[in-house]
């Protein structure tokens, strides 16, 4: 493939790799797609073991909407030509949320069920609820419209006034009882920063993408929904090379001019796509020094969180389990500044994302059986230090801290258990190539806003672009957008 000439080459066949490689062939720009293993998807896929097969990560997906409804995901599938390939099963509940003693509530997907639901766990709180799911709408609309370019005198001031403040503070002022302010910011867990860290305008965003698009699954898990996007780029005449590493990003005069394989062959091409970490990727410039600003602005930043889970083939159907609804939070109590400290270490888990994939099935399990997993998020360094030989005695002895959490909202877990695959940060790391093994790019505090920082494009390596959670927001949905938006303005320049 030596002196081959490709418009494009894009490393990494992960959501933003295959979402751009697709826009970027469907185009007509001749795209080779690069991938070190065997299936695309990177965290989108999925495994089998025994008579099951395990989902990878995908939890709920954001995003997806009613049919025909505004901004919703469903016009960039149908721009890939996939739109009516993919079988969505929607929840009907945004999660059910745990603290044993304190409270178990069940939240609907919907505005209006939402706030009732709220208010009769928590009574007294309906005029407070309605205002503050009220500032959700409207600093999302305007956070929305200032990211799509609103000039910044006709953004209301409301979102320069909360966007970027804890979202602990704004809960503090609508609320005064600890346990509903716990409920109402749950999906912290997804964002992977303590309320008292995390940005309001994260929380806003992620609490209105569920509330009015809903949460869904794909039919086939995640890995239907990578295979359809990898075949739309191929009907189109893209190329792909599986079980290939790019070992280098060739610049000549300052510019990404191709790349090399792990096979020493180098492929010419105009621009260079990356779907890897951005460590990873300026790591492989060959040719050229990274530049001083790039390491200026990588310094500054703190590798993300990973995760720790247990994929489960349960020997029974989801309500002799227990299993109500699809995506449930546990917690051991309301202290999520200690629960984000516990992810340093590998002291017992105080909190687990729990998602039966068999309560609205999209088709992994037998019948009568179920397909759970048990996520905690965790940092890589928690694992540093573990000798090889302690590795497994360790794994499974913090696997049985998840175990016991879940035991307290379905007690007998243990006892249904027929198949079990168990995932840790250097799991990660090692199937990602993920600096830590993080799974949502650098931490997402208020320092990687978008209001801070714009990765996605490298005026400092021209012909570089960068896409996917490590230049952008991490989560299913801003990578599948990102790839889309890196390849339009790519052609958009091209054609310029």
């Amino acid at each position: 493939m030596t002196g081959s000439d490709f418009d494009a080459v894009v490393i990494g066949a992960g959501n933003a790799g295959l979402t751009a490689a697709a826009t970027l062939q469907r185009a007509g720009a001749r795209t080779l797609l690069v991938e070190r293993h065997n299936v695309p998807g990177g965290c989108a896929t999925s495994f089998r073991r025994g008579r099951f097969e395990f989902e990878v990560a995908l939890h709920q997906l954001s995003g997806i909407g009613a049919e025909g409804q505004a901004f919703s995901l469903r016009p960039l599938f149908d721009g890939l030509g996939i739109g009516d390939r993919l079988t969505w099963v929607r929840e009907p509940d945004l999660y059910r949320t745990v603290v044993p003693g304190a409270f178990d509530v069940t939240l609907p997907a919907d505005w209006e069920g939402a706030t009732a639901t709220l208010d009769a766990h928590f009574p007294g709180n309906r005029a407070r609820l309605d205002r503050f799911f009220a500032l959700v709408r409207d600093l999302t609309f305007w956070q929305i419209a200032a990211m799509h370019g609103t000039p910044a005198d006709q953004v209301d001031e409301l979102f320069f006034r909360h966007g970027l403040r804890p979202a602990r503070d704004v809960l503090d002022e609508h609320f005064d009882d600890e346990r509903l302010k716990a409920v109402l910011s749950t999906y912290w867990g997804y964002l992977g920063q303590p309320p008292s860290r995390l940005p309001f305008q994260d929380l806003a965003l992620i609490l209105f993408a569920y509330l009015e698009f809903k949460p869904w699954h794909v039919r086939g898990g995640s890995q239907a929904m990578s295979g359809a996007i990898l075949d739309a780029f191929l009907e189109a005449g893209g190329e792909v090379r599986f079980h290939t590493s790019v070992e280098a990003i060739l610049t000549r005069g300052g510019k990404a001019v191709g790349v090399r394989l792990d096979d020493g062959q180098e492929v010419s091409a105009t621009d260079v796509v990356s779907n890897a970490s951005l460590p990873v990727t300026y790591g492989m410039l060959d040719g050229l020094d990274v530049p001083a600003a790039v390491r200026a602005d990588l310094a500054t930043r703190r590798i993300g969180v990973s995760g720790f889970v247990l994929h489960m083939g349960l020997d029974a159907p989801p309500a002799e389990l227990g299993f109500t609804t699809s995506t449930t939070f546990v917690n051991t109590d309301l202290d999520a500044d200690r629960t984000s400290a516990s992810w340093h270490t590998r002291k017992p888990a105080r909190g687990i994302c729990v998602t039966s994939y068999d309560v609205e099935p999209i088709g992994f399990a037998p019948s009568g059986a179920t397909h759970v997993s048990l996520m905690t998020l965790q940092y890589g360094s928690a694992w540093d230090g573990v000798a090889p030989a302690a590795y497994a005695r360790e794994k499974f002895a913090y696997a049985e801290t998840l175990l016991d959490l879940a035991e307290t909202v379905t007690p007998g877990i243990r006892g249904a258990i027929e198949e079990v695959d168990v995932a840790t940060p250097l799991t990660m790391s090692r199937y990602l190539g993920h600096p830590g093994g993080a799974i949502y790019g650098y931490d997402q505090d208020a320092t990687e806003s978008w209001q801070f920082r714009d990765s996605e494009r490298s005026p400092h390596v021209p012909g570089l672009h960068l896409a996917g959670s490590w230049s952008g927001m991490g989560g299913f949905q801003p990578t599948l957008e990102a790839g889309v938006r890196v390849a339009r303005r790519l052609l958009r320049s091209k054609a310029a």
